[in-house]
């Protein structure tokens, strides 16, 4: 058994949420740097593009051959609209962003739950429970 096949899309979502945490995160860091522009991730993209990336793998011919690393998700940003045009040119909005950062962090503990439930079972299965 794969143990990709066993954690699914969840251990990727993981992955992506992290990287969307981190993104969130200095856009709330940087709200007051004047021309700063508020970047996000298209989370629904990067998880359609990692489930297609899960099942792929390269195989080496030779000996010789430069072998894959294990790919993190690819994930690319994109700068967010903003909803109100302020002096400085900073397009951050610090209560959308806490709003984004507190969201995406339910929806990671949400995976890492079921993540853990998983594991669970995997490990009574493999005990005989």
């Amino acid at each position: 058994m794969n143990i990709d096949k066993a954690f699914g899309i969840h251990a990727k979502a993981l992955e992506l949420r992290s990287r969307r945490a981190q993104v969130l995160a200095a856009n709330l860091a940087n709200a007051d740097t004047p021309n700063y522009k508020a970047k996000d991730i298209d989370f629904k993209s990067a998880l359609k593009g990692a489930a297609a990336q899960q099942g792929v793998s390269l195989k080496t011919t030779n000996s010789r051959h430069i072998g894959t690393a294990p790919s993190r998700a690819q994930v690319e940003t994109y700068y967010r609209e903003p909803v109100q045009n302020t002096l400085d040119g900073n397009t951050v909005d610090a209560q959308i962003e806490q709003a984004q950062f507190m969201q995406n962090a339910i929806r990671y503990q949400a995976s890492l739950t079921f993540l853990t439930s998983k594991v669970k079972g995997l490990m009574a299965a493999i005990k005989g429970e």
